[in-house]
């Protein structure tokens, strides 16, 4: 069962999503989309390793997300994606192509014999961003998450630390 973690900035979805996959049994893939190009985002970086115990390990996937997964699946009983947006910042700013990048994901996420829990920002319930390059961040993580949705089972929304059922997979 595939399940796509949705929620604002510190809304507990990161969490959620790794309690999840901790509920199962096996070795863990945690499967990192960013990358430390200052200061605080090392910090967090650094707090999320801190908040995983031994079962997990870590798979550094900035931009080979697709690549990522099937390979974990080759060692892992469940994969922890996190995150969607992140991936999604990584692909506009190295001018990658999204629609191909986004239908290996499906490819790899429809073969993928474990199963996959992703997180995701949902950025399109705030204001109409300022410049072009956030308005085409907003849409795409809209259209890439209205994706990941079809594709999974369950669907969370995490709002002040508490999830929300949107799509049951039962």
């Amino acid at each position: 069962m595939n399940i796509l973690v949705l929620g604002g900035a510190r809304s507990g979805k990161s969490r959620h999503a790794q309690a999840r996959c901790e509920a199962l049994s096996g070795s863990l893939a945690y499967v990192a989309t960013a990358e430390a190009h200052d200061g605080e985002m090392t910090d967090r970086i650094a707090r999320h390793r801190a908040d995983r115990g031994q079962r997990w390990r870590t798979v550094d996937a900035p931009v080979d997300l697709p690549g990522a997964i099937r390979s974990s699946a080759e060692w892992a009983d469940a994969i922890l994606v996190d995150c969607l947006t992140l991936w999604l910042s990584n692909l506009l700013l190295a001018g990658e192509d999204i629609a191909m990048w986004t239908s290996k994901l499906a490819d790899a996420v429809r073969s993928c014999a474990v199963p996959v829990v992703f997180v995701s920002n949902e950025v399109g319930l705030s204001i109409v961003p300022e410049n072009a390059l956030a308005r085409r961040f907003r849409d795409e993580a809209g259209w890439l998450n209205q994706q990941m949705a079809a594709l999974c089972d369950e669907v969370i929304l995490v709002t002040a630390g508490l999830p929300m059922t949107l799509k049951d997979g039962a």
